[in-house]
């Protein structure tokens, strides 16, 4: 079935399990977001994929992230490195947010330095044309990529990844990475009728991206939030929430697990879970118990060790991700990850030391 065989607004009625693998399926990492018991906590990271990788600057060097995302054969040894050099319990596809919204036409580059750059920003309702369905032909390549990460990774699942509506408007409306989003919440405020549709829109687009990863064989899903923290919880879910939940019951019907990060979002966890993910994702400002209670009961919670720590040696690391894991002892399920990405300057050995120690910690 392709992403845009069911008429708009219905969800798709694909196969229930689209997991063929049966070593995937009773993963450690797909067990603990179906809330099963499980061998060990599983272990991912954010970025983990990334400048953190000697191996990665290597084979990066002298290609544009954009261009980077859409070589299916650089892609999948990106997507693998970590998965070989860590031995974690979930690769995560290699990408970008805005990679849909180039698929689009949308004419954005990532700049180094600074980010996702969109050269006409969207702030009027004629510039809402520009934003048109996504087709499964406009990133073949995704396809294409993800059938040989599969052939690959054999046991180990693989994550597809979007961003979320109100983080992919907030780059359109600004133009780029913002410390304010002044303009994306002016419009919120000052136009909510536009505001609504433009989410609307990214909400199918978002869908029909996270449609063809699963299609081609990914198992989970993430959808990123970066910047759902700058808003108060009563503007989340009046301005953003159902444009989220849009995306969760799109996808709904494939049957794999869906999970739910954004950064600096302690106060928005209970709505971020009531948007319909089956995990919710916990920066490092909020305890893990503390983030269970915030969430409520039917969710698996993943996170979520401050990223900073792993340059402070590896007593420290190991005492700070004990601490994560006994606040996490009892929860319904757990996935230890960072509780934002992977920094460019990290040493990638400390990543494999963190994973061992929680594999070895953890051991039922």
């Amino acid at each position: 079935m392709s992403a845009n065989a069911s008429p708009k607004g219905q969800t798709p009625t694909p196969t229930p399990d689209p997991v063929k693998n049966d070593a995937v399926r009773d993963s450690a990492f797909l067990r603990a977001c179906r809330r099963e018991e499980v061998p060990h906590t599983p272990v991912w990271f954010m970025r983990q994929a990334g400048r953190s990788l000697p191996e990665y600057r290597k084979v990066r060097e002298g290609i544009g992230m954009l261009d980077s995302c859409m070589r299916p054969d650089l892609v999948t040894e990106i997507t693998l490195q970590p998965v070989r050099r860590h031995r974690v319990d979930a690769a995560i596809y290699f990408s970008d947010i805005v990679v849909p919204l180039k698929a689009i036409g949308i004419d954005l580059d990532i700049k180094p330095g600074i980010g996702p750059v969109v050269e006409q920003p969207v702030r009027t309702r004629a510039d809402l044309a520009r934003l048109r369905d996504l087709t499964p032909e406009d990133v073949s390549y995704v396809t294409e990529a993800i059938g040989m990460l599969t052939r690959e990774l054999g046991s180990t699942p693989l994550i597809g990844f979007a961003g979320a509506p109100f983080t992919l408007a907030s780059y359109l409306v600004e133009g780029g990475p913002s410390r304010t989003y002044e303009n994306a919440k002016a419009m919120m405020y000052g136009d909510p009728e536009l505001w609504a549709d433009l989410l609307d829109r990214l909400a199918d687009i978002t869908s029909a991206f996270l449609k063809v990863q699963i299609e081609a064989g990914a198992s989970a899903v993430q959808l990123f939030d970066s910047w759902a923290g700058a808003l108060a919880p009563a503007d989340y879910r009046r301005s953003v929430l159902s444009a989220s939940a849009k995306v969760f019951r799109e996808v709904a019907g494939y049957g794999v697990p869906r999970i739910h990060f954004g950064v600096g979002t302690g106060e928005l966890l209970g709505l971020m879970g009531e948007a319909g993910a089956d995990v919710v994702g916990v920066d490092w400002r909020v305890p893990m118990d503390e983030a269970a209670r915030r969430v409520g009961p039917g969710k698996a919670l993943q996170g979520n060790l401050d990223p900073t720590v792993l340059f402070a040696g590896r007593e420290a690391v190991e005492t700070k991700a004990r601490e994560v894991l006994d606040s996490a002892e009892g929860l319904e399920g757990h996935i230890f990850n960072l509780g934002h990405g992977v920094m460019p300057n990290t040493d990638a050995d400390a990543l494999t030391r963190l994973v061992e120690y929680v594999h070895t910690r953890t051991a039922r």
